[in-house]
C-alpha cells in the first residue's frame, strides 16, 4: 500500500507538478528597448574574500541606461569596504545598527533602498559575479513582460565532491517546492524568488509597504515574492549570466546552509516538521527500501521503477551543473542528508541556538 502510494506520488511529480524537473527557463542575453535608471544594492557583512570581483563585475555592466552600485557594509570586521575598491559608479554606505525585529540582510537592503532614487532596483548578494550583459538582460525581461519583479537562481559553486553531490540537489529540491512554471504563471498562487538576483520596480516594492513588510523574515526572497506577486506578475528562472563564487568545500558547510533556515521554512512548527519528515520519507526512502530489501520480486521491480523516474527527473539539473548523471543514483541518500539537516535545524531552535549567519544569531522569530 505504501509503495503504491509512493509510486502515485512520483507519477504526479513527474507529469503533473509544473514540470518542476525542467531546468528552465533561462534568459538569453538581450538589450532593453527602454533602459530605466537602476540602483544595484549589495548588502555585505564580512565578505572581504569575495567582494572585490563582485563589485568589479557590477560596475562593468554594459547597460545602456544610467546605473550605480550601492554597497551597504553591514558592520563588517574584515575590511569588506576597503576590499570593494574605489569606482566611479560605486557608493559605499556604512550600515547602522540593526533595529530589533529586522533580519540583518533586509536591514542592510532597506538602508540601500533609502539611499536610492532609481525607479528600478537590483538586489544581489556579495558573493555573486555578473556577466557584463546581465543587468541589460534582466531589464529587458522586466520590460518585455511588464513584470513587477525578475529573479534568477544563479549558478552555485559546484567544484568540490560534497558540492557535486549536494548542490545540484539543493536547486532540484527548491524547484520541487516552487516549480518555476507555476511561479511564472499569473493564475497560480505559487510565488518564489532567489535572493541572489532580484530586479524589482520601486513602485511595486512601495505598494506592499517596502521591505519593512517582511523585515523579520530569514527566507526573505520567497517572502518578498509572495507579497509582490499579489500586485502583478513575477518571473523566476535560472541564470546563465551570474555565478556564486562562495565555496562549500565540506559537507558540513552545506549542512549549515540548510540548517540555517530549514525550520524557519516550517514556521517553527513541530507538527509541520513531523509531517514534512513523514512526507520526505514516503517520497525518498520507500522506493530504495523496496528495491534493495527482501520481498516479492514485484516489489523490487516497482521500487526500481520509481528510482528510475526520480533519477530521470534529476538529469536536467545534473546536466546544468555538468555533474555526471550517475549521481542521480544517490538521490535517496542525498535526501536523507537534507532530512537530517532539517531536523538539526529544529533541534538548534529548540536548544535556543536558532539560526546563525555572518557572526549574527537569530535565536527567535524577528530577532
Amino acid at each position: 500500500m505504501i509503495l503504491a502510494l509512493a509510486f502515485a506520488i512520483w507519477l504526479y511529480l513527474a507529469f503533473f507538478h509544473g514540470r518542476f524537473w525542467d531546468s528552465a527557463p533561462e534568459l538569453a542575453p538581450a538589450a532593453p528597448l527602454l533602459a530605466p535608471e537602476v540602483d544595484i544594492i549589495v548588502p555585505a557583512r564580512d565578505e572581504a574574500q569575495t567582494i572585490g570581483p563582485v563589485i568589479a563585475s557590477l560596475v562593468s555592466q554594459a547597460y545602456p541606461g544610467p546605473f550605480r552600485v550601492i554597497l551597504v557594509d553591514d558592520n563588517s570586521t574584515d575590511g569588506t569596504a576597503a576590499a570593494a575598491g574605489a569606482h566611479e559608479r560605486l557608493t559605499i554606505l556604512t550600515g547602522q545598527p540593526k533595529p530589533a525585529g529586522w533580519s540583518g540582510k533586509l536591514w542592510a537592503l532597506a538602508q540601500g533602498v533609502a539611499a536610492s532614487t532609481a525607479p528600478v532596483l537590483l538586489f544581489t548578494d556579495a558573493d555573486i559575479t555578473h556577466d557584463p550583459r546581465h543587468l541589460a538582460t534582466l531589464a529587458a525581461r522586466l520590460e518585455e513582460g511588464r513584470l513587477q519583479m525578475v529573479s534568477e537562481m544563479v549558478r552555485l559553486n559546484c567544484v568540490s565532491t560534497p558540492e557535486k553531490f549536494l548542490i545540484p540537489a539543493f536547486v532540484y529540491f527548491f524547484q520541487m517546492l516552487y516549480p518555476f512554471a507555476r511561479v511564472n504563471d499569473p493564475r497560480s498562487r505559487v510565488a518564489a524568488a532567489a535572493g541572489g538576483t532580484v530586479l524589482i520596480r520601486r513602485a511595486a516594492l512601495e505598494s506592499i509597504g517596502g521591505l519593512e513588510r517582511i523585515k523579520g523574515e530569514l527566507i526573505d526572497d520567497v517572502s518578498l515574492a509572495r507579497q509582490i506577486k499579489r500586485t502583478g506578475p513575477v518571473y523566476l528562472g535560472h541564470s546563465g549570466l551570474a555565478t556564486s563564487i562562495r565555496p562549500y568545500p565540506r559537507a558540513r558547510d552545506i549542512w549549515d546552509m540548510i540548517a540555517r533556515t530549514a525550520f524557519t521554512q516550517l514556521r517553527h512548527s513541530a507538527l509541520i516538521l513531523t509531517a514534512t519528515i513523514i512526507g520526505m520519507a514516503l517520497v525518498w526512502l520507500v522506493f530504495p527500501w523496496a528495491a534493495l530489501g527482501t520481498g516479492p520480486s514485484w516489489r523490487a521491480a516497482l521500487g526500481v521503477a520509481i528510482w528510475a523516474i526520480a533519477a530521470l527527473t534529476y538529469f536536467p539539473t545534473l546536466d546544468r551543473y555538468r555533474v555526471h548523471r550517475a549521481h542521480a543514483i544517490a538521490l535517496p541518500a542525498i535526501a536523507l542528508f537534507y532530512m537530517a539537516a532539517t531536523i538539526g535545524s529544529a533541534v538548534n531552535h529548540w536548544r535556543g541556538a536558532g539560526a546563525r549567519w555572518k557572526n549574527r544569531a537569530y535565536a527567535g522569530e524577528g530577532s
